[in-house]
């Protein structure tokens, strides 16, 4: 198989198949070696690994993995590239395709399906590596932490912005729920920055490659992990107001009981939801989950 990092390949293989690329997919097909290396080495991987991979595209990291892991099960929604990665992926034996939607599947099901449950909810903890489309990176995220999958450690590529925010500390501009739900299941570190010029064709935005380390604990002890998440995305619903005001605004409580709370627990109502760390959320949500038992 000809290298799928070279251009003229690239373009070959769509134009031979007259795929259409499809912005809506978000489909931008990365083609540098040396980044495809960095995700690959990022993860960490070993022969006895299973590892997932979200929007396989051609299949050119596909392969990197396959030559790294155990077993890649790849999970795309365009049939339209099920035949071309059928002619990319035919050297490897232990590179799976699954056609679906990956806001729906039941990673650790299908982790269990196809290693005669080796791996999943009963077995060992599997990886996740992948080029993430863009406009789905954040739901796409969201379902993999809170859906208790059994995953070990997940390295991906998205918007440079996006990961950012996931790594953001308090106090500064891209720090907001998102930062604090992705801190509180994992430990990110950005891996590398990358630019627009690696794909095909080329994005609108800079990307990132994000490594999240699933928490064998999480980082605070809570009442109500439900309640908790409530009042994160209370405490931001209105960023430019503060803390007082956008958690009035949300409904949740009247404005004098969230008075009373953030008395009881020595936060001024005047700060601003970006300033609260983990811990004061978690001093915040449980109270209030007190409370309003």
């Amino acid at each position: 198989m000809r290298e799928l990092t070279s251009p003229s390949v690239v373009k070959d293989i769509i134009n031979s198949y007259r795929f259409k690329i499809r912005k809506s997919l978000g489909q931008n097909f990365l083609m540098d070696a040396n980044i495809i290396d960095k995700i690959v080495n990022a993860a960490d991987l070993t022969p006895e690994d299973l590892v997932f991979e979200i929007g396989p595209g051609l299949g050119v990291l596909t392969r990197r993995l396959a030559c790294s892991a155990g077993k890649v099960i790849a999970v795309e929604i365009d049939q339209n590239l099920l035949p071309i990665l059928q002619e990319t992926l035919a050297e490897f034996d232990n590179a799976k395709v699954v056609h679906a939607d990956a806001l729906k599947v039941n990673f650790d099901q299908i982790a269990a399906e196809h290693t005669a449950g080796a791996f999943g909810t009963n077995g060992n903890s599997f990886n996740l590596v992948a080029n993430l489309p863009y406009y789905i990176t954040t739901p796409i995220l969201m379902h993999l932490l809170t859906s208790g999958f059994n995953f070990n450690r997940m390295v991906v590529m998205m918007q440079k912005e996006v990961a950012d925010r996931m790594q953001a500390s308090p106090g500064g501009k891209d720090y907001g729920s998102l930062s604090v739900a992705v801190q509180y299941y994992t430990i990110p570190e950005i891996v590398t920055r990358v630019p627009k010029t690696v794909f095909y064709p080329a994005p609108d935005v800079e990307s990132a490659v994000i490594r999240l380390t699933r928490r064998k604990n999480p980082p605070v002890n809570l009442q109500n992990e439900e309640m908790f998440f409530k009042v994160v995305r209370a405490a931001f619903g209105q960023r430019r107001k503060t803390l007082l005001n956008s958690l009035t605004g949300s409904g949740l409580a009247e404005k004098e009981v969230w008075l009373e709370i953030l008395s009881k627990i020595g936060v001024e109502p005047t700060r601003r939801g970006e300033t609260l760390s983990i811990e004061d959320f978690a001093m915040l949500a449980n109270t209030f989950y007190r409370y309003h038992k």
